[in-house]
C-alpha cells in the first residue's frame, strides 16, 4: 500500500536571526529559529518579556524580514517578494488579532470588521454577508454590527477584532497577547472563540505569558533569549478552560 504523502508546513523559518541596531548598539532578538506552521494547527508560543515572542509572530506573519535566514510560505521563498506583494500576501492569507483590539473606535463594527475585504474591490453586498458570516462564527451578536466598538465590552471588542481577523478567510490566523487586556471571564470567552475556530478548521497560533491560556492549545513553543528552548504537549488540567 503506497505510503500518505507528508504534509508541507504552510509556513516555515530557517534559521532565522533577527538582529536590531540602534546607533553602535546591536541586540539579536532571534536566533537559530527554525519554526514549521501545518494546516489545522493550534499553537502558543510562550516565554517571560522580551524574550522575542512578538518578534517571532512578526515574521511568521511577513510583518518584518530576518536579518539572516529564511521564510517560507507554502513552500515559496517570500524573501523574494517586494512590500507591495508581501502586503498583499498579509491581506489575503493572514489575519491579525492584537492585544489592545485595534478597532476605530469612530467606525460602527460593521465598518471595522469590514476593512481588509474594502482593497480587496469586493463589492458591499459580498461584504456584508461576509461581516454577518464572522461575526456569528466568533459568537458575537448581529446588534453590535451598527454600534461603535467603545459601546462594547472588552471581551465583546477582542471578539469583534477577530472577526475582522477572519473576514477575509486566512489561512493563518495570528494572535499576539489576545486575552492581556481581559478579565478571566472574558478571556475564557476568547479561549473559547478560538478553540471553536479552530475545530471549524482555521490554524492558530497564539502568543502569550499566561501558561492557562497556552494550555488550551494543541502544541506549546517556549522562547527565551531569542531561541526556541523547547516544544511541550499542554497540561490540559491546568488550562483556562478547564478551571471555574
Amino acid at each position: 500500500m503506497p505510503s500518505q504523502p507528508q504534509q508541507k508546513p504552510i509556513i516555515q523559518l530557517v534559521d532565522v536571526y533577527k538582529e536590531y541596531r540602534v546607533g553602535t548598539t546591536s541586540t539579536m532578538a532571534l536566533k537559530r529559529v527554525n519554526f514549521q506552521v501545518f494546516r489545522g494547527q493550534l499553537i502558543a508560543i510562550m516565554g517571560p518579556s522580551g524574550s522575542g515572542k512578538t518578534t517571532l509572530l512578526n515574521m511568521i506573519g511577513l510583518l518584518d524580514r530576518p536579518t539572516k535566514g529564511k521564510i517560507f510560505f507554502d513552500g515559496f521563498d517570500v524573501s523574494r517578494l517586494d512590500d507591495k506583494a508581501l502586503a498583499n500576501l498579509r491581506n489575503t492569507k493572514l489575519g491579525f488579532v492584537f492585544q489592545t483590539f485595534n478597532l476605530v473606535n469612530r467606525l460602527s463594527v460593521f465598518e471595522n470588521i469590514e476593512l481588509p475585504l474594502i482593497p480587496r474591490g469586493i463589492p458591499r453586498n459580498v461584504r456584508a454577508k461576509m461581516v454577518l458570516e464572522a461575526i456569528t462564527k466568533v459568537g458575537g451578536d448581529e446588534s453590535w454590527l451598527q454600534k461603535k466598538p467603545n459601546q462594547l465590552s472588552g471581551g465583546q471588542q477582542q471578539r469583534v477584532a477577530i472577526a475582522r481577523a477572519i473576514v477575509g478567510k486566512p489561512v493563518v490566523l495570528l494572535a499576539d497577547e489576545p486575552t492581556g487586556n481581559l478579565d478571566r471571564a472574558s478571556a475564557k470567552v476568547v479561549v473559547e472563540t478560538f478553540l471553536s475556530l479552530n475545530n471549524a478548521g482555521h490554524t492558530i497560533i497564539v502568543v502569550t505569558h499566561d501558561p492557562e491560556v497556552a494550555n488550551c492549545m494543541e502544541k506549546i513553543y517556549v522562547i527565551r533569549d531569542g531561541e526556541i528552548v523547547g516544544e511541550f504537549m499542554p497540561n490540559k488540567t491546568e488550562s483556562l478552560i478547564s478551571k471555574a
